[in-house]
């Protein structure tokens, strides 16, 4: 055998082992948030929540900072997150501790700085993060910033800060010198929103409220290919259309236009909506991934969790995210993917028990057993108590392969307020056949972590038709999940081809609404529910919008002047269906 040949071999051998140990995430992903630490934001309960987050690559290792947790967390494979407790308030003014941090790497160091519209917050700064381990760079930025963000230009050896969160001022940018880690006070303008242009960037949970204008806010920079890539979010955190759009320059304070592409990370249905409010970093392998914001809003606006996509730039450097099937699992390479990273990252592992007939120990008031497969993170089921043996059982209607199940709690008379440690989930899941012999498939009864979205790839995948969760036992509060997620493949078909599929929207050369489409197409029985691709060209569809149950969707996030393309597909337990073909609207 040749030399070149062997060596083929030997690489092909090398990457399907690497390929048979890759691993899955799954959306909310699966970290110990904190519990608000607002009482204000408690009258209807509290409850978990954090935001805006950050993350950045330092030292070959990822950095999570996000909204009010008392520390921030750090990781190697982007799967196990470790927490760092850690105050960066000096005094008790604040009852927060960092409120939308931003967060950079310049040479050797990792800094951060919390929002801040006085001169009362210090720029911290460690070389070695992985620790408690800080110290203040500066005592105070001048400047001040809310929903701030810096980027550390390394070719140009020079440091930006953007800023800004308001339905009324622009954006904002300055330079920053980086031996006083001060702005000189020349502060420049950097976009500001044009709803009446962009339809997603509109106020309201469907883009359809005109009584208040939209926030922009969450601004991050991102270089590449020499082009600086400003991200924004819009309209307002607590609806499901919350995104991320870009406008791109060759300057890094100026010249700014609107990427034809946008919102390049948007996410509205399916059971973890929003993908606003981010940032955007490269894994050890030079892949690109987008973090970002995903609302609840059931117990507060404020109530949210954190999603992580992947994104990418394509041949014409358009920035883009890969939303579609974006709270199912996902997986994580371990090695550089290439162009086509955001491609073949779903296992292809479906839902199992959307709405499938389900059985519990116990309920509280109206908080009913089908909450907890409904695919809405704003509803859920709970037990009357958080005791030990309480149980919530599902129904798959069918004997199927099992590859992983995800738990998502809901806080229910939860007693926390602010950061908690040493605080536990404990239960056991058993799986059966014909709901009368059980065997365990997962134990958590020795868990000594906290785990408010616990996802459990399983190791080798089990068959069953009956899952029994069991619990044993809960931090804080009553038994309660808003998501109790089996995911694998079911015995039967695929659905078929979505048929009559079509885009409803005003006649370009007469009066009406142009920035909002209804789609329509022919209900088909064997769907759970399907996907709307979308994009300004038929080759970019890079937007996405999971549609459960219905026949029809109202978006009302399009471009007023531009022509945009559509497909879709039909998914149930079993697969998904082919996609129709490419449909325009002008």
């Amino acid at each position: 055998m040749k030399l070149k040949t062997i060596f083929t071999f030997v690489i092909l051998l090398f990457i399907g082992q690497i390929s048979a140990q890759q691993k899955t995430y799954c959306n909310p992903i699966n970290i110990d948030y904190g519990y608000t630490p607002f009482e204000v934001f408690s009258r209807q309960g509290k409850h978990r929540a954090t935001a805006d987050p950050v993350i950045v690559n330092f030292q070959k290792k990822l950095f999570l900072f996000s909204t009010n947790q008392e520390g921030y967390w750090h990781s190697d494979d982007m799967l196990n997150w470790k927490f760092v407790h850690r105050k960066f308030l000096l005094d008790n003014k604040y009852t927060h501790d960092l409120n939308a941090p931003a967060v950079w790497a310049m040479k050797d160091t990792l800094y951060v700085f919390g929002s801040t519209w006085e001169q009362d917050f210090p720029i911290w700064k460690s070389t070695n993060p992985t620790k408690d381990d800080w110290k203040i760079a500066v005592d105070t930025l001048k400047v001040g910033a809310w929903d701030p963000a810096f980027h550390y230009d390394e070719d140009k050896n020079k440091l930006y800060l953007y800023w800004g969160s308001s339905n009324e001022w622009p954006l904002l940018g300055t330079e920053i010198k980086t031996k006083t880690m001060q702005s000189e006070g020349f502060v420049k303008p950097i976009l500001r929103l044009k709803p009446e242009d962009h339809g997603w960037e509109r106020f309201g949970e469907y883009n359809d409220n005109v009584f208040l204008q939209p926030f922009v806010e969450g601004a991050w920079m991102t270089k590449y290919k020499d082009k600086y890539y400003m991200q924004y979010g819009a309209p307002a955190t607590e609806f499901s259309g919350y995104s991320d759009g870009v406008y791109v320059s060759k300057n890094p304070l100026e010249g700014f236009e609107y990427q034809q592409h946008n919102p390049f990370s948007y996410k509205p249905g399916g059971f973890a909506r929003g993908a606003g409010h981010g940032a955007t970093f490269e894994d050890n392998f030079g892949n690109w991934w987008h973090v970002s914001t995903i609302f609840i809003s059931t117990k507060n606006n404020f109530e949210r969790r954190l999603g992580i996509w992947p994104t990418g730039f394509d041949k014409d450097d358009v920035m883009y995210t890969n939303t579609a099937y974006g709270d199912y699992p996902t997986l994580l390479p371990q090695y550089a993917q290439g162009k086509d990273f955001t491609k073949g990252l779903f296992p292809g592992w479906m839902l199992l028990n959307y709405n499938k007939p389900v059985q519990v120990s116990s309920t509280l008031g109206g908080y009913q057993a089908n909450l907890a497969v409904d695919e809405d993170i704003k509803t859920y089921w709970s037990a009357k108590t958080g005791n030990s043996g309480e149980w919530f059982q599902t129904d798959l209607g069918e004997v199927s392969t099992i590859n992983a199940i995800q738990v998502n709690y809901a806080d229910q008379d939860a007693e926390f307020m602010g950061k908690t440690l040493g605080k536990m989930h404990q239960y056991k899941i058993y799986g059966s056949n014909d709901g009368k012999k059980w065997t365990v498939i997962v134990d958590k009864s020795k868990n000594q972590t906290d785990v408010p979205h616990d996802y459990i790839e399983l190791e080798k995948h089990a068959k069953a038709r009956f899952l029994k969760m069991e619990n044993l036992k809960m931090p804080t509060g009553k038994f309660a999940l808003s998501g109790f997620r089996v995911f694998g493949k079911g015995a039967g078909a695929k659905p078929a081809k979505v048929q009559n599929f079509v885009p409803l929207r005003a006649d370009p050369k007469k009066y009406g609404e142009r920035r909002s489409i209804w789609f329509k197409w022919q209900q088909n029985s064997d769907a759970d529910g399907y996907v709307i691709y979308w994009g300004k060209s038929p080759d970019k569809l890079y937007g996405s919008i999971m549609v459960y149950g219905k026949n029809e969707y109202f978006f009302n996030g399009a471009d007023r002047t531009d022509s945009y393309y559509f497909q879709i597909e039909a998914f149930n337990a079993n697969g998904i269906s082919e996609r129709t073909e490419v449909v325009k609207s002008e």
